[in-house]
């Protein structure tokens, strides 16, 4: 199996995989690596270690060296050069007339290309515009519309539960989520009480999912008949942290009970 480290290039960004070679290498360190986008800097936040083939996109490319303080000066003024690049983006954008909103902007380690990520309402045409940027910067252009989740990731903020959005902090990638998962755990299906800052489902609906899956799994089913100490019934509804189901009897009065002291009626 090859080994390899995990590098990621922006904070909750997703992680790839690189070739450790022959360098001694720690989670935490700075590094820079080839990518497709050309030269790189990032960190490694996983240590060197043996994954499946079928874990690492081929070709495997290897990380160049460990970052050096002129790299590190390199990334921060390529930080000052970024602020200057969105405020002339908002200039352009506004003299051509586009409806965009500029979300973040990122040169690339080299300062071979200058990425900027926007959201709009619709397809925008700003072809005029990157001409017009390219002129400005002698460099490569490319402009990336983003959805409402992306942005969120990009510009953080504070959740409904007072936290930093799990997107901003330690979400790779985004995973479905569905309003399946918020009707089996519950859930007020109100979308101010289950959606988040980008307007759509919480990500965090998904953490329990899979639990709640599990627990159903070895509760009667809604609409069951059952056997109780009190007598026969019909499950209302499922506990499924508590393990427990309510049962409503034939004198209509409704109680809770574990799991084990429902039969089903055969």
């Amino acid at each position: 199996m090859p080994v390899v480290v995990g590098v990621r290039f922006k904070k909750a960004g997703k992680v790839y995989y690189f070739d450790p070679g022959e360098e001694s290498l720690a989670s935490g360190e700075k590094v820079i690596v080839e990518t497709a986008r050309g030269i790189e800097f990032g960190e490694i936040v996983r240590a060197p270690r043996e994954v499946a083939e079928g874990e690492v996109v081929a070709p495997l490319k290897r990380v160049i060296r460990k970052a050096t303080q002129e790299d590190v000066a390199q990334v921060e003024s390529n930080e000052g050069k970024e602020r200057d690049a969105g405020r002339i983006f908002q200039e352009k954008v506004s003299a051509h007339g586009l409806e965009m909103h500029l979300v973040d902007v990122e040169y690339t380690f080299d300062g071979s290309k200058i990425l900027f990520y926007f959201t709009a309402d619709g397809r925008v045409d700003f072809r005029e515009l990157v001409r017009d940027l390219a002129s400005v910067f002698k460099t490569r252009i490319e402009l990336r519309q983003i959805g409402v989740r992306d942005q969120a990731k990009l510009l953080g903020g504070i959740g409904s539960c007072g936290r930093t959005l799990c997107c901003a902090t330690f979400l790779g990638d985004f995973e479905p989520v569905s309003i399946r998962m918020a009707k089996e755990q519950n859930l007020s299906l109100n979308p101010t009480k289950i959606s988040g800052l980008c307007g759509r489902l919480m990500c965090c609906l998904r953490y329990e999912s899979e639990h709640y899956e599990d627990a159903r799994a070895t509760l009667p089913e809604m609409g069951s008949q059952v056997l109780t100490i009190e007598g026969e019934g019909r499950v209302i509804s499922q506990n499924p942290l508590r393990n427990t189901v309510n049962v409503e009897l034939e004198n209509k009065r409704q109680i809770e009970l574990p799991a084990e002291e429902v039969e089903l009626k055969r």
